[in-house]
């Protein structure tokens, strides 16, 4: 199941796409949270009856008559994980973690799967990072590994927009992970069923059409799962909180090829789908 925050008409809310329509859970049935941290937290029967909403007729709207938008508008919680694949590790010259390194984005850089991304006026140092995100589906606490799927909502693409020179600020990253429109995500949360194994994923992002990373996320070094155990160790974990699993090698900083306004990145997953974003100056962004 593909689940989406999408605008159409003048109104957000949520739904279900599959193939080139999307359900319009609010039309459908009027009971359902129209945000989706509301609609994970409403429980495993609120998400049964999703489930069975999309196995049937309801109200479908064609997808290219509708705005998707980050699945999630505003979580909670945004993680990174940084230095997570051991290809990314060589290509910085760090040394390679014991302990995973975790940073916050702030959850005002969250961006739709197709919106643009700011070159902001302070820096020329704007760098992609094509990975893995999951979304948390219940509020947990201590959760094992071996129990980490079960709260786990589902998968989608990120793309952790960085300001290199502002990350290097300060030892948290945040600041240089946090700038506005620098965290696009899609372009819809795709349930644990169609994903499968989150382990065994191809992971592509090109810029103007130029393969720069490729690689899979049977390459992390820290996977999903235990990130989650780890997370969950020390804070409650909520639905909808995003985490981001980390980038492989191919990203600008080693050769400073840097975006530029016009860039387009395009990062695909295997079966979870695709984004796409143009990079535009803070100056001409409006």
């Amino acid at each position: 199941m593909k689940l989406a925050t999408f605008s159409h008409q003048g109104r957000t809310r949520v739904g279900i796409v599959s193939g080139d329509n999307v359900l319009d859970l609010a039309a459908t049935d009027p009971s359902l949270p129209r945000e989706m941290s509301e609609l994970l937290g409403a429980g495993e029967a609120a998400m049964a009856r999703v489930r069975a909403l999309g196995a049937g007729a309801g109200v479908r709207i064609a997808l290219d008559e509708v705005r998707l938008e980050a699945p999630v508008l505003r979580p909670r919680k945004f993680l990174g994980v940084g230095l997570n694949y051991a290809d990314h590790i060589a290509e910085t010259g760090r040394p390679a973690p014991d302990f995973p390194v975790f940073f916050n984005k702030q959850t005002t850089c969250v961006n739709g799967p197709y919106d643009r991304i700011v070159r902001p006026r302070v820096s020329v140092t704007l760098d992609y990072e094509g990975e893995l995100g999951f979304v948390i589906g219940k509020r947990c606490r201590h959760v094992t590994r071996e129990k980490a799927h079960e709260v786990i909502a589902g998968y989608l693409v990120v793309d952790d927009v960085s300001v290199r020179d502002w990350q290097f600020r300060a030892p948290t990253l945040t600041l240089g992970k946090s700038f506005d429109t620098h965290g696009p995500i899609g372009p819809w949360i795709v349930t644990p069923d169609e994903v499968g194994d989150p382990h065994t994923l191809d992971i592509r992002t090109w810029v103007n059409g130029e393969l720069r990373q490729n690689s899979n996320t049977r390459n992390l070094i820290f996977d999903c799962f235990a990130i989650v155990e780890t997370l969950s160790t020390v804070f409650t974990l909520e639905p909808g909180d995003i985490i981001s699993t980390g980038t492989p090698s191919g990203v600008a900083m080693p050769t400073q090829n840097w975006l530029v306004p016009g860039d387009v990145v395009r990062i695909e997953i295997e079966r979870i789908g695709t984004i796409e974003n143009e990079v535009v100056d803070e100056d001409d962004a409006g």
